[in-house]
């Protein structure tokens, strides 16, 4: 695309090949930032240099730098461009004054998911990444998606203004963290059921019934626990520092100290790497999920009654390792690439065990459907923790009962 023959060039003869001249496109700066942000959402921030964005526009660094100072110009471009265009797609048409207040909400919702859709490769930037902008910016991002929500909070307290401000906030951050669960994974169904599956979905979480009480016992922090093993002390520490500052950003002199080791050496004793002490959290996290699913199924008299089981299960584990279940999403692309198959392995495994009963329990989904959803209820609970902590706005039965609306389409009754 880059190469053209120069109208000027000298002329050919039967000795001389014709000259080709190469031109710059004239979107050059469009093609690296479009370039730069698939390798960004395929690799993650860290897992890419300029010197991987310039081969991949076979393009010398030279004329990389020339656009762009650096690799955060370009992160900061593609992130700020996607809050950018959340502002956008909340915006109403002049006559939306006319249209019924679930008309507006829903034509926000079918541009927040095409938004979505079109920007799927880079979405999980914005969610898992942002945290590596520099802080005048990642305040301009946060303010961006801000107005963005409180957009179709405002639309929603049209729809329902039963509801309280808390509920509001955490119906939309649940929407929100549906839809664009997309850009965590790779299930696929085709564009013509995706969209659709999306605002169902979303509605259902607008119109559910989310009161109720907890079912599930609560977790008594105030107990003391044992003294865990070395190893598992060295485990625990390294995924609170992970999660703290970021896979990138934590040494094996911080984990050691952080355990109370005296130096770094001694955690090799325990773990080969500092990947290796990251798979050993993500097989934590995983084992976790996996070993519930055999007995929820023999111990449930229905497809539905045991994805309540395993929804219960899922969520109390999740608020009592939070920081594990963070970094399980953030930090995947840091696992050596042996360990990335084996963990997606087991990954695909308990997706499909979970969308089978999905599928099972509302036939008129596909499985691809339900691997949808199923992936959705898995990192919504993240991104829930994320927004709302321990407040009190989002306890672990509203959790719940959200993750019982997206998986089986409304929350069971008990």
């Amino acid at each position: 695309m880059g190469r053209t023959t120069s109208e000027h060039a000298a002329p050919a003869t039967a000795d001389t090949p014709p000259r080709v001249v190469k031109r710059r496109p004239k979107n050059r700066r469009a093609q690296i930032a479009a370039e730069s942000a698939a390798a960004f959402g395929a690799h993650g921030y860290h897992g890419v240099s300029m010197d991987d964005i310039a081969r991949r526009l076979d393009i010398s660094s030279t004329a990389l730098y020339r656009h762009f100072p650096s690799k955060y110009a370009l992160f900061r471009e593609e992130l700020l461009r996607l809050s950018g265009l959340a502002m956008t797609a909340v915006e109403l048409p002049d006559d939306a004054v006319h249209w019924s207040p679930r008309e507006r909400l829903d034509h926000v919702l079918t541009a927040v998911i095409d938004l979505t859709i079109t920007n799927r490769p880079t979405v999980a930037l914005a969610r898992w990444e942002r945290r590596y902008l520099e802080p005048a910016d990642f305040h301009e991002l946060i303010n961006q998606f801000t107005t963005a929500l409180a957009a179709i909070r405002a639309l929603l307290r049209e729809v329902r203004p039963e509801l309280d401000g808390y509920d509001r906030a955490v119906r939309t951050v649940s929407i929100l963290a549906m839809i664009s669960s997309i850009g965590d994974h790779h299930a696929t169904v085709s564009a013509k059921a995706l969209a659709p599956l999306l605002k169902s979905t979303s509605w259902a979480l607008i119109d559910a019934d989310l009161s109720g009480e907890s079912t599930a016992a609560p977790v008594d922090q105030a107990v003391p626990r044992p003294q865990p093993f070395k190893h598992e002390l060295l485990l625990r520490k390294a995924v609170e520092l992970f999660h703290e500052r970021g896979y990138p950003n934590v040494s094996m002199e911080d984990i050691a100290v952080a355990a109370d080791l005296s130096a770094a050496s001694a955690v090799y004793r325990y773990y080969r790497s500092k990947s290796d002490l990251l798979a050993a959290a993500f097989r934590r996290a995983a084992d976790r999920v996996s070993g519930a699913i055999a007995p929820a199924v023999s111990a449930a008299e229905t497809p539905a009654q045991a994805l309540g089981t395993l929804i219960d299960l899922y969520v109390t584990g999740s608020f009592e390792e939070r920081a594990l279940t963070f970094v399980y999403y953030a930090e995947f692309a840091h696992v050596d690439p042996a360990d990335q198959v084996t963990l997606r392995h087991l990954q695909q495994l308990i997706i499909t065990e979970w969308a089978e009963l999905v599928a099972r329990a509302r036939p008129e989904l596909s499985i691809g459907e339900a691997r949808i959803l199923v992936h959705a209820s898995f990192s919504l609970v993240v991104d829930l923790a994320r927004t709302f902590g321990d407040n009190g706005i989002c306890p672990q039965h509203t959790v719940i009962r959200i993750l019982q609306t997206i998986a089986l389409g409304a929350p069971l009754q008990r």
